[in-house]
Parts: structure tokens; sequence; C-alpha cells
């Protein structure tokens, strides 16, 4: 994907919880590695709409370097290798479907909502940069989703489901 902004047309979500539809075909997405592990390792039943929105573009799924080195490093922890083997995938694929999907920017200013979890503060950071959706299996993330929502950053696990802009 370009490194260009969001496509004409398209706007940031919105409100929102993880029972809140995405409301515009094109919307800015920040996933955790977990959410990343759910779609293009595990192919969790939950992260089917979810991959199948970034593969047909109806979401623009952004994250920054040092996601991308966070999942390499979390793709060779031992508790996750045998599950890249049941699968038949190694991180090599793993990484090639990050890279197929995701947009990378640059990394983004820390925000006035801070996590307590170290670890999670670039998605955040990203997410209000940009308003985009923030999905996320994190407690210490999802607990911030009321701080967020008035920098029009909704979080939540999952998507409900899509709407056309």
């Amino acid at each position: 994907m370009s490194a260009a902004g969001p496509p004409q047309g398209a706007r940031a979500p919105s409100g929102g919880s993880e029972d809140t539809p995405v409301p515009s075909v094109g919307a800015l997405v920040v996933l955790d590695t977990n959410i990343v592990l759910d779609c293009f390792v595990f192919s969790d039943e939950a992260a089917l709409p979810l991959r199948a929105a970034l593969v047909d573009g109806g979401l623009q799924w952004i994250a920054d370097a040092a996601m991308r080195e966070e999942l390499a490093r979390v793709l060779g922890y031992p508790q996750i290798r045998p599950r890249l083997a049941y699968y038949a995938l190694d991180a090599t694929q793993v990484l090639a479907a990050f890279d197929r999907h995701v947009r990378i920017l640059p990394a983004a200013p820390r925000a006035a909502v801070i996590c307590k979890d170290p670890d999670d503060q670039k998605f955040i950071d990203l997410a209000v940069a940009h308003r985009a959706l923030l999905l996320s299996k994190d407690q210490a993330v999802l607990r911030l989703a009321r701080r967020l929502q008035p920098l029009r950053v909704p979080t939540g696990r999952a998507l409900a489901g899509l709407q056309p802009a």
C-alpha cells in the first residue's frame, strides 16, 4: 500500500466499542499484535470479517515499523512456533501478509492518553494521531476506550460489521 493519506472521502470512525459497526468504508484501523495473529495465523472466526475488510480495502490498516518489529519478535516466541507449524505457516509468510495489507507510517507523537503498558502505547499513539479504529485484546488498552472516544478513536476487540459510508 502507498504511504499516501486516507482515500478521498474516507472519514474516521466516531464513537464506538467492540459492538459498534465501522461507520465508513475505507476507515483507518490500527491492530495490536494479538489481533494480527488472530487474522493471519489463527484464522479466528471473530477476526474473519476484519481480515476480509483488510483484503478488500473496506478498512485501511495502518502501522509503524515498531509494530512490525513486535510482530516479528512475537512470531519467534516458543509458544507461537508450534501454532505456526500447526497452521502450516512460518514467520516469513505472516510478515509477508502484514506487508501486503498494511500501510507503514512514521511513528506517531505521544498521545495525551497514556497506557499503563508502555508496549501498547505505540498503538494508541498511532490511532489517536490518525483518528483510527483501534482493535486490541489487551485489557490495558481496552480500559482506555472511554478516554479515547472524545478523541474520535473507537476501541474494541473485533468488528461487529461494516456499514458503507
